[in-house]
């Protein structure tokens, strides 16, 4: 089959994550998260991300971060995030449905800063607005781009000093921590509480919400089975996440070194004199696995036809089409793609 350029979703399965499941599925295992595959989960996060933090496993992103947010805010509260994050675009409605307001902020580059704080937080106390109590970030954003250690901890202030707490979205904080060349605890800073992504980096499906406060730990617990995210034979879950997070050279790291590489060379491919002619550039920073490049619609319909990564159309002709590299997206892979749009142009 193709390599697919069109999510990190589409990629296949590592291979060690599926020996960590074939390890696990041998005999009976106690059920909802009793397992001793869960325990050491829960002790290697702890020891991952400090703070005393605890896990809660799911098996979907956007079930982790409704979890997360609705423990997060009580019923109508506001969730303060940047209008392309996942949770607004791409989450059917979700956080509606569970009672969650969503307020959104108009980013350049799909990073919220302190002055989008500021503006929601004039609405506390206004008893025709729903209060502002939590603000989700995404790390990295739906744009590519990552916030850097000091742009968190800028964020997490302001928010903690308006009464706000702060989840990220870390549905992609593996790229995000290769890019910055720190570990993951030091790319999520000090949330007050996270969505732990693991499917977009080799998984089958498994994600956690991690919490870093007694009280969200408490409510995390009571809502994971009324929010339809606690699996009973977790242990399949859990096995998935240890093996990306468990040994030194740890493949979490592995999986996002390699997906951000081909998306950095594939960016430097756009930046040749030969592609310029063809008029396709990178329209955004390129900081993790995830590039967008403005090209003309004719290359971007057979950009979607031979490599399956789609793009918006504009009225003057030109598409703007996303492109995310993956786990096992190889060299040859990124060089195919750019052949193709050097022989559109």
């Amino acid at each position: 089959m193709t390599h697919s350029f069109a999510s990190d979703n589409t990629a296949p399965v590592h291979p060690e994550i599926l020996t960590a499941l074939a390890a696990v599925n041998e005999g009976h295992s106690p059920a909802y998260g009793s397992d001793p595959t869960t325990a050491a989960l829960a002790e290697r996060v702890a020891a991952t991300f400090g703070r005393g933090a605890r896990t809660a496993v799911v098996p979907t992103g956007t079930g982790a971060n409704i979890l997360a947010l609705n423990a997060a805010a009580p019923y109508g509260g506001g969730v303060v995030v940047a209008d392309v994050a996942h949770v607004v675009a791409d989450e059917a409605g979700a956080p509606a449905r569970h009672g969650l307001t969503v307020l959104t902020c108009p980013t350049a580059d799909g990073r919220l800063t302190p002055n989008a704080i500021t503006r929601w937080a004039r609405d506390t106390g206004n008893i025709h607005h729903a209060q502002p109590v939590v603000v989700s970030i995404t790390q990295a954003t739906e744009l590519g781009t990552v916030y850097s250690p000091d742009d968190v901890a800028r964020l997490v202030e302001s928010a903690h000093a308006a009464g706000m707490l702060v989840h990220m979205d870390g549905a992609r904080i593996a790229n995000a921590a290769v890019h910055l060349g720190v570990g993951l605890r030091e790319a999520v800073g000090d949330v007050d509480i996270l969505s732990l992504g693991g499917t977009k980096n080799g998984g089958m499906g498994a994600e956690a919400v991690v919490t870093f406060h007694d009280d969200l730990a408490s409510a995390v617990r009571h809502l994971h089975k009324p929010n339809l995210q606690l699996a009973s034979k977790q242990r399949y879950l859990s096995a998935q996440l240890l093996a990306l997070l468990d040994g030194d050279a740890a493949l979490w790291e592995r999986c996002a070194t390699t997906a951000n590489a081909r998306a950095a060379e594939i960016a430097a491919g756009l930046a040749t004199p030969e592609t310029a002619a063809a008029d396709v550039a990178v329209v955004a920073p390129v900081e993790a696995n995830l590039l967008f490049v403005r090209m003309p619609q004719v290359a971007a319909d057979r950009v979607a036809s031979e490599h399956q990564a789609f793009g918006t159309p504009h009225d003057d002709g030109t598409a703007t089409v996303r492109i995310v590299c993956s786990w096992d997206t190889t060299p040859a892979d990124a060089s195919a793609l750019l052949a193709t749009l050097r022989e559109e142009g």
